[in-house]
Protein backbone atom coordinates (compact mmCIF):
# COMPACT_ATOMS: atom_id res chain seq x y z
CA UNK A 1 0.00 0.00 0.00
CA UNK A 2 1.34 3.46 -0.85
CA UNK A 3 2.32 5.71 1.67
CA UNK A 4 -0.71 7.80 0.35
CA UNK A 5 -2.70 4.95 0.55
CA UNK A 6 -2.46 5.08 4.44
CA UNK A 7 -2.49 8.41 4.82
CA UNK A 8 -6.19 8.27 3.51
CA UNK A 9 -7.38 5.54 5.22
CA UNK A 10 -5.76 6.74 8.35
CA UNK A 11 -7.74 10.14 7.69
CA UNK A 12 -10.66 8.11 7.22
CA UNK A 13 -10.12 6.71 10.97
CA UNK A 14 -9.53 10.12 12.31
CA UNK A 15 -12.36 12.17 14.01
CA UNK A 16 -14.79 14.00 11.31
CA UNK A 17 -14.25 17.73 11.69
CA UNK A 18 -18.33 17.74 11.78
CA UNK A 19 -20.61 16.44 14.33
CA UNK A 20 -23.42 16.23 11.50
CA UNK A 21 -25.69 13.50 11.52
CA UNK A 22 -26.20 10.97 8.47
CA UNK A 23 -28.84 12.73 7.12
CA UNK A 24 -27.68 16.70 7.09
CA UNK A 25 -24.24 14.73 5.66
CA UNK A 26 -26.07 12.92 2.98
CA UNK A 27 -27.64 16.30 2.24
CA UNK A 28 -24.11 18.10 1.98
CA UNK A 29 -22.92 15.34 -0.29
CA UNK A 30 -26.08 15.74 -2.79
CA UNK A 31 -25.43 20.08 -2.69
CA UNK A 32 -21.92 19.90 -3.10
CA UNK A 33 -22.09 17.58 -5.64
CA UNK A 34 -25.17 20.09 -7.21
CA UNK A 35 -22.83 23.19 -6.82
CA UNK A 36 -20.07 20.95 -8.76
CA UNK A 37 -22.65 20.22 -11.38
CA UNK A 38 -23.95 23.74 -11.55
CA UNK A 39 -21.07 25.26 -11.61
CA UNK A 40 -19.59 23.03 -14.78
CA UNK A 41 -22.90 22.57 -16.84
CA UNK A 42 -24.69 26.01 -16.12
CA UNK A 43 -21.92 28.18 -15.55
CA UNK A 44 -19.49 26.52 -17.73
CA UNK A 45 -16.63 27.18 -14.95
CA UNK A 46 -13.31 25.03 -15.13
CA UNK A 47 -13.66 21.78 -13.35
CA UNK A 48 -10.70 22.66 -11.55
CA UNK A 49 -12.41 25.86 -9.46
CA UNK A 50 -15.72 23.78 -9.28
CA UNK A 51 -14.34 20.86 -7.12
CA UNK A 52 -12.92 23.54 -5.27
CA UNK A 53 -15.83 25.67 -4.63
CA UNK A 54 -17.92 22.26 -4.34
CA UNK A 55 -15.26 21.34 -1.55
CA UNK A 56 -15.88 24.31 0.26
CA UNK A 57 -19.48 24.11 -0.06
CA UNK A 58 -20.17 20.71 1.14
CA UNK A 59 -18.27 21.25 4.35
CA UNK A 60 -20.49 24.56 4.99
CA UNK A 61 -23.51 22.73 4.46
CA UNK A 62 -22.07 19.91 7.04
CA UNK A 63 -21.52 22.24 9.12
CA UNK A 64 -17.88 21.97 9.11
CA UNK A 65 -15.71 25.13 10.74
CA UNK A 66 -14.53 26.97 7.58
CA UNK A 67 -10.32 26.97 8.29
CA UNK A 68 -11.03 23.06 8.65
CA UNK A 69 -12.59 22.25 5.56
CA UNK A 70 -10.35 24.31 3.70
CA UNK A 71 -7.00 22.72 5.38
CA UNK A 72 -9.16 19.38 4.50
CA UNK A 73 -9.34 20.54 0.51
CA UNK A 74 -5.47 21.99 0.51
CA UNK A 75 -4.36 18.48 2.56
CA UNK A 76 -5.78 16.43 -0.47
CA UNK A 77 -4.79 18.52 -3.14
CA UNK A 78 -1.28 18.28 -2.06
CA UNK A 79 -1.79 14.42 -0.98
CA UNK A 80 -2.91 13.85 -4.48
CA UNK A 81 -0.67 15.58 -6.92
CA UNK A 82 2.15 14.35 -4.57
CA UNK A 83 0.95 10.95 -5.14
CA UNK A 84 -0.22 11.21 -9.06
CA UNK A 85 1.67 14.15 -10.40
CA UNK A 86 4.56 12.95 -11.32
CA UNK A 87 3.10 10.05 -12.83
CA UNK A 88 0.99 12.35 -15.13
CA UNK A 89 4.00 14.19 -16.04
CA UNK A 90 6.26 10.87 -17.10
CA UNK A 91 3.57 9.78 -18.75
CA UNK A 92 2.61 13.39 -21.05
CA UNK A 93 6.46 13.16 -21.86
CA UNK A 94 6.21 9.60 -23.54
CA UNK A 95 3.29 10.22 -25.22
CA UNK A 96 4.50 13.77 -26.54
CA UNK A 97 8.08 11.56 -27.86
CA UNK A 98 5.79 8.90 -29.49
CA UNK A 99 3.81 11.41 -31.39
CA UNK A 100 6.25 13.92 -32.46
CA UNK A 101 9.42 11.40 -33.67
CA UNK A 102 6.82 9.53 -35.65
CA UNK A 103 6.90 6.18 -33.65
CA UNK A 104 2.47 6.19 -33.37
CA UNK A 105 2.58 6.65 -37.22
CA UNK A 106 5.00 3.68 -37.81
CA UNK A 107 2.89 1.74 -35.16
CA UNK A 108 -0.10 2.70 -36.96
CA UNK A 109 1.31 1.81 -40.96
CA UNK A 110 3.02 -1.37 -40.11
CA UNK A 111 -0.27 -2.70 -38.45
CA UNK A 112 -2.85 -1.17 -41.11
CA UNK A 113 -0.04 -2.86 -44.02
CA UNK A 114 -0.85 -6.17 -42.15
CA UNK A 115 -4.59 -5.82 -41.88
CA UNK A 116 -4.76 -4.59 -45.52
CA UNK A 117 -3.82 -7.67 -46.60
CA UNK A 118 -6.96 -9.28 -45.86
CA UNK A 119 -8.86 -7.95 -48.02
CA UNK A 120 -10.45 -5.14 -45.55
CA UNK A 121 -11.77 -7.85 -43.04
CA UNK A 122 -9.01 -7.11 -40.37
CA UNK A 123 -9.20 -3.55 -40.51
CA UNK A 124 -11.63 -2.99 -37.59
CA UNK A 125 -9.42 -5.38 -35.34
CA UNK A 126 -6.10 -3.58 -36.51
CA UNK A 127 -7.69 -0.45 -35.39
CA UNK A 128 -8.53 -1.74 -32.05
CA UNK A 129 -4.91 -2.97 -31.67
CA UNK A 130 -3.12 0.58 -32.83
CA UNK A 131 -5.61 2.78 -30.23
CA UNK A 132 -5.31 0.07 -27.73
CA UNK A 133 -1.20 0.62 -27.89
CA UNK A 134 -1.27 4.31 -28.83
CA UNK A 135 -3.83 4.79 -25.79
CA UNK A 136 -1.63 3.28 -22.75
CA UNK A 137 0.41 6.18 -22.71
CA UNK A 138 -1.53 9.26 -24.27
CA UNK A 139 -4.86 11.25 -22.77
CA UNK A 140 -7.77 10.36 -24.35
CA UNK A 141 -8.20 13.66 -26.23
CA UNK A 142 -4.61 13.61 -27.33
CA UNK A 143 -5.08 10.10 -28.24
CA UNK A 144 -8.11 11.25 -30.95
CA UNK A 145 -6.29 13.88 -32.40
CA UNK A 146 -3.87 11.66 -33.01
CA UNK A 147 -5.53 8.37 -34.41
CA UNK A 148 -8.73 10.15 -36.06
CA UNK A 149 -6.76 11.54 -38.81
CA UNK A 150 -5.20 8.12 -39.53
CA UNK A 151 -9.85 6.55 -38.83
CA UNK A 152 -10.21 9.15 -42.09
CA UNK A 153 -7.36 8.48 -44.03
CA UNK A 154 -7.97 4.48 -44.01
CA UNK A 155 -11.85 5.00 -44.49
CA UNK A 156 -11.34 7.13 -47.23
CA UNK A 157 -8.31 5.40 -49.23
CA UNK A 158 -9.99 1.93 -48.69
CA UNK A 159 -13.69 3.00 -49.16
CA UNK A 160 -15.00 1.46 -45.79
CA UNK A 161 -17.55 2.31 -43.20
CA UNK A 162 -16.55 5.48 -41.36
CA UNK A 163 -17.90 3.85 -38.25
CA UNK A 164 -16.82 0.16 -38.91
CA UNK A 165 -13.04 1.77 -38.70
CA UNK A 166 -13.97 4.68 -36.03
CA UNK A 167 -15.64 2.68 -33.24
CA UNK A 168 -13.00 0.55 -32.94
CA UNK A 169 -10.48 3.45 -32.98
CA UNK A 170 -12.66 4.98 -30.75
CA UNK A 171 -13.32 2.31 -28.14
CA UNK A 172 -9.80 1.12 -27.67
CA UNK A 173 -8.89 4.63 -26.68
CA UNK A 174 -12.03 5.05 -24.11
CA UNK A 175 -11.51 1.68 -22.13
CA UNK A 176 -7.41 2.58 -21.88
CA UNK A 177 -8.37 5.48 -20.67
CA UNK A 178 -11.27 4.69 -18.00
CA UNK A 179 -9.42 1.52 -16.89
CA UNK A 180 -5.59 1.37 -17.35
CA UNK A 181 -3.23 3.58 -15.14
CA UNK A 182 -1.15 4.99 -16.28
CA UNK A 183 -3.82 7.20 -17.11
CA UNK A 184 -5.01 10.10 -14.55
CA UNK A 185 -8.60 8.45 -12.94
CA UNK A 186 -7.49 5.41 -12.35
CA UNK A 187 -4.42 6.50 -10.89
CA UNK A 188 -6.27 8.94 -8.09
CA UNK A 189 -8.99 5.94 -7.61
CA UNK A 190 -6.04 3.22 -7.09
CA UNK A 191 -4.52 6.05 -4.42
CA UNK A 192 -7.76 6.93 -3.01
CA UNK A 193 -9.47 3.08 -2.31
CA UNK A 194 -5.36 2.11 -1.59
CA UNK A 195 -5.39 -0.52 -3.98
CA UNK A 196 -2.12 -2.21 -5.74
CA UNK A 197 -1.32 -0.75 -8.86
CA UNK A 198 -0.26 -4.05 -10.45
CA UNK A 199 -3.10 -6.38 -9.12
CA UNK A 200 -5.30 -3.04 -10.71
CA UNK A 201 -3.38 -3.36 -14.04
CA UNK A 202 -3.74 -7.00 -14.94
CA UNK A 203 -7.38 -7.04 -13.82
CA UNK A 204 -7.88 -4.30 -15.75
CA UNK A 205 -6.51 -5.97 -18.28
CA UNK A 206 -8.26 -9.13 -17.92
CA UNK A 207 -11.72 -6.64 -18.25
CA UNK A 208 -10.21 -4.51 -20.93
CA UNK A 209 -9.51 -6.84 -23.57
CA UNK A 210 -13.10 -8.21 -24.17
CA UNK A 211 -14.69 -5.09 -23.30
CA UNK A 212 -12.95 -3.28 -26.30
CA UNK A 213 -13.96 -6.47 -28.26
CA UNK A 214 -17.52 -6.57 -27.65
CA UNK A 215 -17.70 -2.47 -27.95
CA UNK A 216 -15.60 -1.98 -31.27
CA UNK A 217 -14.95 -4.50 -33.77
CA UNK A 218 -18.35 -5.99 -32.66
CA UNK A 219 -20.77 -3.01 -32.14
CA UNK A 220 -19.14 -1.42 -34.96
CA UNK A 221 -21.07 -3.80 -37.29
CA UNK A 222 -23.90 -2.48 -36.07
CA UNK A 223 -22.51 1.14 -35.57
CA UNK A 224 -22.41 1.18 -39.40
CA UNK A 225 -25.69 -0.25 -40.00
CA UNK A 226 -26.95 3.02 -38.07
CA UNK A 227 -25.19 5.79 -39.28
CA UNK A 228 -23.87 5.19 -43.16
CA UNK A 229 -21.76 8.66 -43.67
CA UNK A 230 -18.61 9.26 -45.78
CA UNK A 231 -15.38 10.52 -44.38
CA UNK A 232 -15.16 14.26 -43.91
CA UNK A 233 -12.59 15.82 -46.65
CA UNK A 234 -12.09 19.09 -44.34
CA UNK A 235 -11.03 17.19 -41.53
CA UNK A 236 -8.06 14.83 -43.13
CA UNK A 237 -5.41 17.06 -42.02
CA UNK A 238 -1.55 15.76 -42.88
CA UNK A 239 -0.32 13.15 -40.61
CA UNK A 240 2.68 14.48 -37.79
CA UNK A 241 5.48 12.94 -38.88
CA UNK A 242 5.21 13.71 -42.85
CA UNK A 243 8.80 16.31 -42.13
CA UNK A 244 10.67 13.20 -40.83
CA UNK A 245 13.75 11.83 -42.75
CA UNK A 246 13.24 8.93 -40.87
CA UNK A 247 11.24 7.19 -37.89
CA UNK A 248 11.66 4.58 -34.95
CA UNK A 249 10.79 0.82 -36.24
CA UNK A 250 8.25 -0.71 -35.22
CA UNK A 251 9.79 -3.34 -32.85
CA UNK A 252 11.63 -0.45 -30.81
CA UNK A 253 8.23 1.25 -30.86
CA UNK A 254 5.95 -1.16 -29.40
CA UNK A 255 8.34 -1.97 -26.52
CA UNK A 256 8.76 1.31 -25.25
CA UNK A 257 5.44 1.83 -25.19
CA UNK A 258 4.65 -1.33 -23.21
CA UNK A 259 7.95 -0.86 -21.29
CA UNK A 260 6.30 0.49 -17.98
CA UNK A 261 3.20 -2.12 -18.53
CA UNK A 262 5.23 -4.97 -18.21
CA UNK A 263 7.37 -3.69 -15.33
CA UNK A 264 4.46 -3.27 -13.22
CA UNK A 265 2.99 -6.61 -14.01
CA UNK A 266 6.36 -8.36 -13.17
CA UNK A 267 5.97 -6.77 -10.13
CA UNK A 268 2.37 -8.02 -9.30
CA UNK A 269 3.01 -11.57 -10.46
CA UNK A 270 6.03 -11.59 -8.02
CA UNK A 271 4.21 -10.09 -5.27
CA UNK A 272 1.78 -12.83 -6.18
CA UNK A 273 3.98 -15.93 -6.45
CA UNK A 274 6.58 -14.74 -3.76
CA UNK A 275 4.16 -13.06 -1.20
CA UNK A 276 7.84 -12.25 1.25
CA UNK A 277 9.00 -8.88 1.25
CA UNK A 278 12.63 -9.95 2.59
CA UNK A 279 12.49 -11.74 -0.56
CA UNK A 280 15.89 -10.14 -2.84
CA UNK A 281 13.46 -11.09 -6.09
CA UNK A 282 10.28 -9.02 -4.62
CA UNK A 283 12.73 -6.19 -3.11
CA UNK A 284 13.76 -5.38 -6.42
CA UNK A 285 10.93 -5.62 -8.53
CA UNK A 286 8.93 -3.74 -5.90
CA UNK A 287 11.44 -1.15 -6.72
CA UNK A 288 11.66 -0.91 -11.08
CA UNK A 289 7.84 -1.93 -10.66
CA UNK A 290 6.69 0.96 -9.08
CA UNK A 291 5.01 3.73 -11.56
CA UNK A 292 7.50 5.96 -11.10
CA UNK A 293 10.55 3.98 -11.93
CA UNK A 294 8.72 1.76 -14.49
CA UNK A 295 7.56 4.95 -16.27
CA UNK A 296 10.98 7.21 -15.81
CA UNK A 297 12.83 4.13 -17.32
CA UNK A 298 10.12 4.37 -19.99
CA UNK A 299 10.87 7.85 -21.00
CA UNK A 300 14.79 7.35 -20.72
CA UNK A 301 14.92 4.64 -23.14
CA UNK A 302 11.83 6.67 -25.48
CA UNK A 303 14.32 9.02 -25.57
CA UNK A 304 17.16 6.94 -27.30
CA UNK A 305 14.49 5.04 -28.90
CA UNK A 306 12.20 7.34 -30.40
CA UNK A 307 13.92 10.44 -30.23
CA UNK A 308 17.74 9.87 -31.23
CA UNK A 309 15.77 7.33 -33.80
CA UNK A 310 14.08 9.36 -35.20
CA UNK A 311 17.07 12.33 -35.64
CA UNK A 312 16.34 14.67 -32.59
CA UNK A 313 19.14 16.73 -31.24
CA UNK A 314 19.74 17.08 -27.86
CA UNK A 315 17.91 20.18 -28.18
CA UNK A 316 15.02 19.07 -29.93
CA UNK A 317 14.44 16.39 -27.60
CA UNK A 318 14.78 18.69 -24.02
CA UNK A 319 12.14 21.31 -26.50
CA UNK A 320 9.81 17.90 -27.06
CA UNK A 321 9.93 17.16 -23.44
CA UNK A 322 9.24 20.62 -22.65
CA UNK A 323 6.37 21.13 -24.77
CA UNK A 324 4.89 17.92 -23.23
CA UNK A 325 4.08 19.57 -20.07
CA UNK A 326 2.62 22.53 -20.62
CA UNK A 327 -0.79 21.02 -21.83
CA UNK A 328 -1.22 19.41 -18.92
CA UNK A 329 -1.37 21.84 -16.31
CA UNK A 330 -5.09 22.24 -16.20
CA UNK A 331 -5.60 18.16 -16.16
CA UNK A 332 -2.90 18.54 -12.62
CA UNK A 333 -4.92 21.02 -11.26
CA UNK A 334 -8.05 18.86 -11.81
CA UNK A 335 -6.43 16.37 -10.65
CA UNK A 336 -5.87 17.79 -7.47
CA UNK A 337 -8.87 19.45 -6.75
CA UNK A 338 -10.40 16.35 -7.36
CA UNK A 339 -8.25 14.81 -4.27
CA UNK A 340 -9.42 17.81 -2.21
CA UNK A 341 -13.01 17.04 -2.61
CA UNK A 342 -12.39 13.56 -1.68
CA UNK A 343 -10.66 14.44 1.45
CA UNK A 344 -13.58 16.39 2.32
CA UNK A 345 -15.98 13.95 1.68
CA UNK A 346 -13.51 11.57 4.45
CA UNK A 347 -13.14 13.93 6.70
CA UNK A 348 -16.59 15.68 7.15
CA UNK A 349 -17.77 11.90 8.22
CA UNK A 350 -19.02 11.01 4.23
CA UNK A 351 -17.61 7.71 4.44
CA UNK A 352 -18.31 6.23 7.34
CA UNK A 353 -22.23 7.34 6.57
CA UNK A 354 -21.52 5.10 3.49
CA UNK A 355 -20.58 2.50 5.51
CA UNK A 356 -23.79 3.35 7.80
CA UNK A 357 -25.95 2.82 5.32
CA UNK A 358 -24.41 0.13 3.34
CA UNK A 359 -24.48 -2.20 5.83
CA UNK A 360 -28.76 -2.50 5.39
CA UNK A 361 -28.50 -2.21 1.55
CA UNK A 362 -28.37 -5.38 -0.22
CA UNK A 363 -26.64 -3.72 -3.22
CA UNK A 364 -22.68 -5.06 -3.45
CA UNK A 365 -19.94 -2.55 -2.69
CA UNK A 366 -18.69 -3.08 -6.49
CA UNK A 367 -22.11 -2.26 -7.72
CA UNK A 368 -22.85 1.02 -5.78
CA UNK A 369 -19.41 2.18 -6.84
CA UNK A 370 -20.19 2.14 -10.25
CA UNK A 371 -23.39 3.31 -9.73
CA UNK A 372 -22.01 6.60 -7.99
CA UNK A 373 -19.46 7.05 -10.97
CA UNK A 374 -22.40 7.02 -13.64
CA UNK A 375 -24.88 9.55 -11.70
CA UNK A 376 -21.81 12.14 -11.55
CA UNK A 377 -20.65 11.05 -14.84
CA UNK A 378 -24.37 11.78 -16.52
CA UNK A 379 -24.23 15.14 -14.47
CA UNK A 380 -20.70 16.70 -14.48
CA UNK A 381 -19.89 14.72 -18.02
CA UNK A 382 -16.37 14.27 -17.33
CA UNK A 383 -14.93 10.72 -16.46
CA UNK A 384 -12.32 12.10 -14.65
CA UNK A 385 -14.55 13.84 -12.13
CA UNK A 386 -16.50 10.72 -12.04
CA UNK A 387 -13.52 8.39 -11.00
CA UNK A 388 -12.03 10.91 -8.97
CA UNK A 389 -15.21 12.22 -7.13
CA UNK A 390 -16.86 7.84 -6.68
CA UNK A 391 -13.35 7.18 -5.34
CA UNK A 392 -13.53 9.50 -2.73
CA UNK A 393 -17.00 8.53 -1.76
CA UNK A 394 -16.43 4.43 -1.65
CA UNK A 395 -12.82 4.74 -0.32
CA UNK A 396 -14.20 3.43 3.08
CA UNK A 397 -16.06 0.42 1.32
CA UNK A 398 -12.51 -1.11 0.90
CA UNK A 399 -11.15 -1.17 3.97
CA UNK A 400 -12.10 -4.71 4.63
CA UNK A 401 -11.48 -5.73 1.13
CA UNK A 402 -8.80 -7.96 -0.33
CA UNK A 403 -6.53 -6.69 -2.46
CA UNK A 404 -7.67 -8.23 -5.61
CA UNK A 405 -11.70 -6.96 -4.59
CA UNK A 406 -10.23 -3.57 -3.94
CA UNK A 407 -8.51 -3.27 -7.57
CA UNK A 408 -12.16 -4.29 -9.10
CA UNK A 409 -13.41 -1.39 -7.10
CA UNK A 410 -11.54 0.80 -8.98
CA UNK A 411 -12.35 -1.13 -12.10
CA UNK A 412 -15.96 -0.47 -11.06
CA UNK A 413 -15.70 3.18 -10.92
CA UNK A 414 -13.87 3.57 -14.03
CA UNK A 415 -16.17 1.74 -15.76
CA UNK A 416 -19.25 3.83 -14.33
CA UNK A 417 -17.10 6.99 -15.36
CA UNK A 418 -17.40 6.17 -19.03
CA UNK A 419 -21.21 5.79 -19.03
CA UNK A 420 -23.58 7.45 -21.73
CA UNK A 421 -21.06 10.65 -23.09
CA UNK A 422 -23.94 12.96 -24.04
CA UNK A 423 -23.47 16.56 -24.27
CA UNK A 424 -22.36 18.06 -21.31
CA UNK A 425 -18.89 15.88 -21.92
CA UNK A 426 -16.53 17.61 -24.44
CA UNK A 427 -14.87 14.31 -25.90
CA UNK A 428 -19.01 14.13 -27.14
CA UNK A 429 -18.29 17.17 -29.52
CA UNK A 430 -14.91 16.21 -30.23
CA UNK A 431 -15.84 12.95 -31.49
CA UNK A 432 -19.30 14.45 -33.32
CA UNK A 433 -16.98 17.12 -35.39
CA UNK A 434 -14.23 15.22 -36.34
CA UNK A 435 -16.52 12.55 -38.00
CA UNK A 436 -19.45 15.33 -39.15
CA UNK A 437 -22.14 13.54 -37.37
CA UNK A 438 -24.61 15.64 -35.98
CA UNK A 439 -25.97 15.13 -32.37
CA UNK A 440 -28.59 12.12 -33.10
CA UNK A 441 -26.33 10.23 -35.07
CA UNK A 442 -23.20 11.09 -32.60
CA UNK A 443 -25.41 9.76 -29.74
CA UNK A 444 -26.63 6.47 -31.04
CA UNK A 445 -22.49 5.49 -32.11
CA UNK A 446 -20.35 7.33 -29.97
CA UNK A 447 -22.49 7.68 -26.37
CA UNK A 448 -24.34 4.22 -27.54
CA UNK A 449 -20.10 2.61 -27.52
CA UNK A 450 -19.14 4.25 -24.22
CA UNK A 451 -22.41 2.96 -22.30
CA UNK A 452 -21.65 -0.81 -23.84
CA UNK A 453 -17.81 -0.52 -22.31
CA UNK A 454 -19.37 0.53 -19.17
CA UNK A 455 -22.04 -2.15 -18.77
CA UNK A 456 -20.04 -4.62 -20.36
CA UNK A 457 -16.94 -3.71 -18.02
CA UNK A 458 -19.08 -3.55 -15.21
CA UNK A 459 -19.91 -7.64 -15.92
CA UNK A 460 -16.44 -8.94 -16.61
CA UNK A 461 -15.73 -7.18 -13.08
CA UNK A 462 -18.71 -9.01 -10.92
CA UNK A 463 -18.08 -11.84 -12.85
CA UNK A 464 -13.94 -11.54 -11.75
CA UNK A 465 -15.06 -10.89 -8.09
CA UNK A 466 -16.89 -14.56 -8.03
CA UNK A 467 -13.66 -16.12 -8.82
CA UNK A 468 -10.84 -14.23 -6.91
Amino acid sequence: MTSLSVEILAAGAAEPITSAGNARLGIAVLAGIAVIVLLITRFKLHAFLALTIGSLALGAFAGAPLDKAITSFTTGLGNTVAGVGVLIALGAILGKLLADSGGADQIVDTILEKAGRSGGRAMPWAMVVIASIIGLPLFFEVGIVLLIPVVLLVAKRGNYSLMRIGIPALAGLSVMHGLIPPHPGPLVAIDAVGANLGVTLALGVLVAVPTVIIAGPLFSRYAARWVDIPAPDRMIPARPSEDLETRPSFGATVSTVLLPVVLMLVKALVDIVVDDPENHLQRVTDVIGSPLIALLAAVLVAIFTLGRAAGFSKERISTTVEKSLAPIAGILMIVGAGGGFKQTLIDVGVGQMILDISKDWSIPALLLAWLIAVAIRLATGSATVATISAAGLVAPLAADMSTGHTALLVLAVGAGSLFFSHVNDAGFWLVKEYFGMDVGQTVKTWSVMETIISVVALGFVLLLSLVI
